[in-house]
């Protein structure tokens, strides 16, 4: 079976800056994998990497077996319009919202290919019984939103379309430890049948017993199967 994401030899960064240094890592469908460290240590750039967003980059990424690396020197996300369109779906750190749009309206920003598109109201649907709070909002503008409804949105707006690799940056980040939990169950509890979810998070106890993995991130290398007990600075 063909692994939904394979990464060798990848090195990446922005400017002079080398961030990500000769990584290897391959996710298999049906997989949720965790990666974990602290904040300006390659999380978030192999996110960017992946989506072709990084300023430089080279080596070798797949995506369900077909290339999306690319070697290249400029243009961050001059390539991502097609990576997504092969199957990837980014969930942004933070909200990353337009506060004047209301719920419904970001929600069907997510449906962006003709199929999505074409079942979007199915689709809001399966949103909305992951988020239920959200069903009652769908004509609010989002600037009006509390910080875990405005989550909410910003993952809900990432399952709009079928995706074969979700990629969700700090889910929990900046919210209070009980709303935290509930999004991050939420996030857990998609079917992912032959796709895969690689979930960035500080907090190793939100992933433990959740994901079928979890791995540290420190200095910009993979650092090995990771736990409660994990040493960012191992």
């Amino acid at each position: 079976m063909t692994e939904v994401l394979k990464v060798e030899g990848l090195s990446a960064g922005y400017g002079p800056l080398r961030v990500i240094h000769d990584l290897d890592l391959v996710i298999k469908p049906g997989e949720r994998v965790g990666i974990v460290g602290l904040n300006g240590h390659g999380k978030t750039t192999l996110f960017y990497a992946i989506a072709g967003l990084t300023g430089w980059q080279r080596g070798s990424i797949l995506l369900n077996g077909e290339q999306i690396g690319r070697t290249r020197s400029q243009g961050p996300g001059r390539y991502t319009h097609q990576i997504v369109r092969k199957g990837l779906a980014i969930i942004p750190q933070g909200d990353e919202i337009f506060n004047g749009l209301t719920v419904e309206e970001h929600l069907d920003s997510g449906a962006f290919t003709p199929e999505a598109w074409r079942t979007r109201k199915q689709r809001k649907e399966a949103v909305l019984d992951l988020f239920e709070p959200l069903r009652k909002l769908m004509k609010t503008p989002v600037g009006r939103l509390s910080g875990g409804e405005r989550r909410m949105v910003s993952i809900g707006r990432g399952l709009m379309t079928d995706a074969k690799l979700y990629l969700a940056d700090e889910p929990s980040l900046g919210l209070a430890p009980k709303i935290g939990i509930g999004v991050m169950e939420a996030l857990l509890a998609i079917d992912l049948k032959e796709s895969a979810m690689f979930i960035a998070e500080q907090n190793v106890s939100l992933l433990e017993g959740r994901v079928d993995r979890i791995i540290g991130m420190h200095a910009g290398k993979l650092k090995g199967e990771a736990s409660s007990g994990f040493s960012f600075s191992s």
